[in-house]
């Protein structure tokens, strides 16, 4: 193609892009209000955490630039970022696999009920994670003394003679947080599940059916989970981000830091680096690996359900 043609080419897609723009835009101007506060409160803080995290910043001198610093200290020298950093890759392994199977599994039956029991159903399952008193439960079935539920119960069958402290020793610690966690992590994406499912097109089984689908598995596969690959791609990102930013259910239930720190998770360690000891240096870096770890199992996450009902 000569330069001419190319500069014609170009000018042509300008064009066409102002012409899109002017064409549009009364909804430019609905947006710019989210757009500007997104970009001013979430991307523009994001390059800031990725610039101070090379430097020696303790809010009170100008930062000072100490390149690489941070994150050899936190791989080399910190100790208990390499417990937090098992802890959170535990929680995230165990929890956000399982709970998105369990969202979607109590999803699909429950959408299969009739239209009132279904919306009390929903409620149910999703009460937890809007409930502000949910770590009282917990604290009053894994309260230490005999008067705790699970240790009543378990001395009643005569499995244990004595009370077990659960959120103070470390052998339970970890386990117990797991199944809060489970508990409290249905809530989102169940209820996006439960749109997806309402969303599909009835008349895709009857098509399949022709087509030669012969069972629930297989309407399941070729059929449901493509038609809600938004809603399953949203439930996966919610999982991810909950199960790896785990932190007010460990402060809450376990203490502030855990004993021998066997709940502590990255976002406690960035807590205790940024708001409490005020090293923003440090604490950005730590911010900065726990946002690699997302995208990086996020990419992951979405080249897998690109796959589904191929």
């Amino acid at each position: 193609m000569s330069t001419t043609n190319t500069d014609k080419y170009n000018l042509t897609r300008r064009e066409r892009f102002v012409r899109d723009v002017k064409k549009n835009k009364h909804n430019y101007v609905l947006m710019a209000p989210f757009v500007i506060l997104f970009m001013t409160f979430t991307i523009l803080p994001v390059f800031m955490s990725l610039g101070i995290s090379f430097t020696y910043f303790n809010l009170l001198e100008t930062p000072n630039f100490i390149g690489l610093d941070n994150y050899r200290a936190l791989f080399l020298e910190d100790d208990i970022f390499i417990i937090a950093l098992r802890n959170t890759l535990i929680l995230a392994v165990v929890t956000g696999p399982v709970s998105y199977l369990l969202a979607f599994v109590f999803a699909w039956l429950i959408n299969e009920l009739g239209p009132r029991l279904r919306a009390l159903m929903t409620l149910i399952f999703y009460a937890p994670s809007i409930s502000g008193n949910a770590f009282l439960i917990w604290l009053l079935i894994f309260s230490g003394d005999m008067h705790g539920f699970a240790n009543s119960y378990l001395m009643r069958l005569g499995i244990i003679d004595n009370p077990i402290i659960w959120l103070r020793n470390p052998d339970y610690m970890l386990p117990v947080l797991i199944l809060v966690q489970l508990w409290l992590s249905l809530g989102v994406s169940f209820l996006a599940f439960i749109a997806g499912l309402q969303s599909v097109d009835k008349t895709l089984y009857e098509a399949g059916a022709i087509d030669g689908i012969r069972n629930r598995w297989q309407e399941l596969w070729f059929i449901t989970l493509p038609s809600m690959k938004p809603q399953l791609l949203f439930g996966a990102v919610m999982q991810i981000t909950t199960s790896l930013a785990i932190a007010e259910v460990s402060m809450h239930l376990l203490g502030f830091p855990s004993v021998q720190y066997a709940g502590h998770t990255i976002v406690t360690h960035l807590i205790d680096y940024g708001m409490l000891r005020f090293e923003l240096g440090y604490a950005s870096a730590i911010a900065t690996i726990l946002f690699l770890i997302m995208m990086t199992t996020n990419l992951v996450v979405r080249s897998v359900l690109r796959k589904v009902g191929d």
